[in-house]
């Protein structure tokens, strides 16, 4: 730790003594720190049992507290004097220069004579030109006013004209606007009259054909119920004459089965043949 600090005092490039001063006040405390670096280490307090090890490390953390408040001490003792010995060095400085600066100034002027007389010159001449030039400038703007107000007038007489023009134009505008009213009122009122004809024929072709639908429809009815009629009519006289047809067919049928169940109870079976024969036929035979 002490050659750390001989290696920082070194590199300042302070004065020799200067710097064993510094060594001189702060060597003991890089002692101290280093000391403490390693002495730190071996406290390590893991649990709340450890009130030695705790105690320990309050003892060196005050210890090193009131180090590092002596060392603020010493860095500001030490800055004092050297903010001192700085105002000291800078107030005699600035006396000897407030005598000799005006000495020099003035040999300067006469070693610079011709130079200071030709800057002068120019001087003069730059001065001149500028106030040259400043006279051009007023003159260009009291010409560049004239010119203005001369624009503004014109101005006021071509607003005027343009106001004018503007009047006549509003005025032929509302001309117009009246007639182009006045003229889309008509074409409305024709509009509507053409409108309302076209309706009255719509009505008209309407009711015309409500009507003749109608007697469509009043003549489809009365055709529907003739056919309606005539159908009942033929359906009934088929169903009379299929019921007649059923009628016989049932008589026809009904003889037929008398016949048959009379027929059948007249035959004999012969006891030597076992043929069967209908007596009716064999007494007729």
């Amino acid at each position: 730790m002490e050659n750390q600090l001989s290696v920082i005092v070194k590199e300042s490039g302070l004065e020799k003594t200067k710097a064993q001063v510094l060594l001189d006040n702060f060597s003991t405390y890089f002692q101290i720190a280093g000391e403490w670096e390693q002495k730190a280490k071996t406290i390590l307090v893991t649990n709340a049992n450890q009130t030695a090890e705790m105690q320990m490390a309050r003892v060196g953390r005050l210890f090193l507290r009131e180090k590092r408040i002596a060392i603020e001490k010493t860095r500001k003792n030490l800055k004092e004097q050297a903010l001192r010995e700085g105002k000291a060095i800078d107030g005699i400085a600035n006396v000897l220069k407030a005598l000799i600066v005006p000495i020099e100034e003035y040999l300067e002027k006469q070693e610079k004579y011709v130079e200071i007389k030709a800057a002068e010159e120019a001087k003069r001449k730059q001065i001149e030109a500028e106030e040259k030039a400043e006279q051009e400038r007023i003159a260009k703007e009291k010409a560049e006013k004239v010119e203005q107000e001369r624009i503004r007038k014109e101005n006021i007489r071509l607003q005027k004209e343009a106001e004018a023009r503007e009047l006549k134009m509003k005025e032929e505008r509302e001309v117009a606007e009246k007639a182009r009213k006045a003229q889309e009122e008509k074409a409305r009122k024709e509009r509507e009259e053409a409108e309302r004809k076209r309706l009255a024929q719509e009505e008209k072709a309407r009711k015309e054909r409500e009507e003749a639908e109608r007697k469509i429809k009043e003549e489809q009815e009365r055709r529907e119920k003739e056919v309606l009629a005539e159908r009942a009519n033929a359906e009934e006289k088929i169903k009379k004459e299929r019921d007649a047809t059923m009628r016989i067919m049932k008589m026809e049928r009904e003889k037929a089965e008398a016949e048959k169940a009379a027929y059948e109870a007249n035959m004999i079976e012969c006891p030597f043949c076992h043929r069967s024969f209908n007596l009716k036929q064999v007494k007729g035979g």
